[in-house]
């Protein structure tokens, strides 16, 4: 396993999550400031709007539009201009905060959620991942994941991964053309180690953060970890990014 040192980019934020590469920049939520901002290469920082219920997942469709979550209403909501309007509503779908979401070359958004009250400590719950077609219909997707947190697609848009974080497992779905999940099998096994947000590289292997022990790892179909940088701290979420799509931005709570 090689082990590598990161430099600070941007700082003075509160809690970042889903961070996203996109037209040249870095977008990143700031979950408990209720905010959303991109930053250049440079670092410069540009504020793009309020989210007042909780920015958590955010991503890009197709067509350039941006979705972000609004968790504890439970909507995703498009974000123009610094302008929000409701995408679609999974009130009536979610047990719990919607969390994170992948994307898929359709438009489709995969997305998870808590399955439970966790902010008001109700018992430990499996959630459900939700699919939001571009028509905006709901439907469940696949039942008892424990957590779901960051997702991504892979494998040329052929399999679906998603963080269970309570079990330290990354799940893997079969992804079909209709948008259809199955085939359900633990793509690494992480043990002790909660992970938390997850990206893919150009070989389809994982980049995940891992809450509890501060790493940012890589890790490849079956568990083995080849990458390693290691934080002070919780590590959150990341993104592959740059002119060159190599370079890893970290998202880490120091608090």
């Amino acid at each position: 396993m090689r082990d590598h040192k990161a430099e600070l980019f941007a700082d003075d934020f509160i809690f970042l999550e889903a961070p996203r590469w996109h037209n040249g920049k870095l977008w990143v939520s700031d979950v408990f400031d209720h905010k959303l901002h991109s930053l250049t290469l440079d670092g410069k920082r540009e504020f793009i709007c309020e989210v007042p219920n909780r920015p958590s997942g955010q991503g890009f469709l197709p067509d350039g539009t941006h979705i972000v979550v609004s968790a504890t209403d439970r909507k995703l909501l498009s974000v123009k201009n610094g302008k929000l309007s409701e995408y679609a509503d999974l009130s009536k779908h979610a047990t719990g905060y919607v969390n994170d979401f992948a994307i898929d070359r359709h438009g489709r958004i995969y997305a998870g959620n808590f399955g439970y009250d966790y902010d008001g400590g109700e018992p430990r719950k499996l959630a459900s991942l939700h699919r939001v077609d571009p028509d905006r219909t709901v439907r469940e997707v696949a039942s008892g994941v424990d957590f779901p947190n960051g997702a991504v697609v892979i494998n040329n848009g052929r399999t679906l991964v998603v963080a269970e974080t309570w079990i330290g497992k990354l799940a893997a779905f079969d992804l079909y053309d209709d948008g259809e999940l199955s085939n359900r099998r633990v793509f690494a096994d992480l043990g002790e180690r909660q992970p938390d947000g997850i990206c893919a590289d150009a070989a389809d292997a994982i980049w995940v953060g891992c809450f509890n022990t501060g790493e940012f790892l890589r890790v490849l179909d079956g568990g083995k970890i080849t990458d390693r940088v290691a934080f002070e701290g919780r590590a959150v979420s990341c993104i592959l990014g740059g002119p060159d799509m190599r370079q890893l931005f970290c998202t880490v709570y120091a608090g």
